[in-house]
């Protein structure tokens, strides 16, 4: 059974992300999104248990929406993004790790281990 995680660095800061909510959906056609999981960053930028255990995680497309807007208001930044989605393939049995660098005027993510 594959697994999917996130963690949310914040580069302009140095920091972990704390409080970026989070939304895993599976495609389920042309422009139609099923919602599997939500949840936000703790302290760490991660979220513990992110996809809950009665999800089953099957071949596919899907996309992680981070909701940055509120992050970057609390600390008082302007920034481009007021979410950011990234849409990945799963494949076979396996984790899938999906990190986000985050800056208030670029990100960049990949499949971490």
């Amino acid at each position: 059974m594959s697994t999917i995680s996130t963690h949310i660095l914040d580069t302009a800061r140095g920091t972990p992300a704390r409080g970026i909510r989070v939304t895993l959906q599976r495609s389920a056609g042309l422009d139609q999104w099923d919602d599997l999981a939500m949840g936000s960053t703790n302290a760490d930028g991660r979220i513990p248990d992110f996809v809950p255990k009665d999800v089953t995680l099957i071949e596919g497309i899907y996309r992680m929406r981070f909701d940055v807007s509120a992050y970057f208001s609390e600390h008082k930044t302007k920034s481009f993004y007021p979410y950011i989605e990234v849409v990945f393939e799963l494949g076979n049995e396996g984790h899938y790790h999906v990190p986000l660098l985050l800056s208030p005027w670029g990100y960049s993510t990949y499949r971490g281990s």
